[in-house]
């Protein structure tokens, strides 16, 4: 009952005599009122993210770099779970050639789903590295996937020395993108945000402190995104 309808019904009342149904009745409609206009029983906005994780071309799941950054986004985005798969040219513990990134997308929408299937209701996160960030984009894309976030470490998220996207042609995509999205630059990190010895020294910091300032930009990106959703 709306706000209009109780103030109408209000003013002729003491004219009539008092036809409403008896509390119970309505104590049951107010219950039923109350189930059509609140959020599904699954639904809760303080669900931790699932987050899925993808690979990159040259190292599967079982890397020393991809079980590192699994911990670590676990720890910085309070994840239900960070879930890591081997695309299938990593199977049976083989490495074969890596085929086009549009070739991976059906294996990578199976995977996803399977998480989504194990928590229902839980933000989805799709994270890669190098080719798996590449991967989850084109995922996110489909119609069947409800993505919140995408976070590519690597490709975007990146170091300054990381030739595989130079900073001038990356901006210039992002200029384009019809979504929100930030960028983070590792300032002298490689592909896989390795720097130097000697420039730690000269900026004074260690590798865990660069790596952990990237999480804390991850964590800040995805808790907006994440209100959004």
């Amino acid at each position: 009952m709306n706000k209009e309808t109780v103030e109408r019904d209000n003013k002729i009342a003491p004219a009539m005599a008092d036809t409403r149904p008896s509390k119970r009745s309505r104590t049951k409609e107010s219950k039923e009122e109350e189930s059509r206009t609140s959020p599904p029983p699954e639904y809760n906005e303080n669900k931790k993210p699932l987050l899925v994780f993808a690979h990159g071309a040259g190292a599967p799941s079982t890397s020393e770099w991809m079980i590192r950054w699994k911990n670590m986004l676990a720890s910085a985005t309070d994840a239900v779970e960070v879930v890591t798969f081997d695309y299938p040219y990593f199977s049976g513990g083989k490495h074969g050639t890596p085929p086009k990134a549009e070739k991976l997308v059906d294996a990578h929408v199976d995977e996803v789903k399977k998480a989504v299937t194990k928590y229902p209701g839980h933000p989805l996160v799709l994270v890669g590295k190098s080719m798996g960030s590449r991967v989850s984009c084109m995922v996110a894309e489909r119609e069947d996937i409800a993505a919140s976030a995408v976070i590519c470490l690597g490709y975007p998220l990146k170091g300054s020395k990381d030739g595989l996207c130079p900073l001038q042609k990356l901006e210039a995509v992002r200029k384009k993108m019809n979504v929100a999205n930030e960028l983070y630059v590792i300032d002298g990190g490689d592909h896989s945000f390795k720097i130097g010895k000697r420039l730690l020294k000269t900026k004074g910091v260690n590798q865990v402190e660069v790596e952990m300032q990237a999480l804390m930009s991850i964590q800040s990106f995805l808790s907006k995104m994440l209100k959004r959703a």
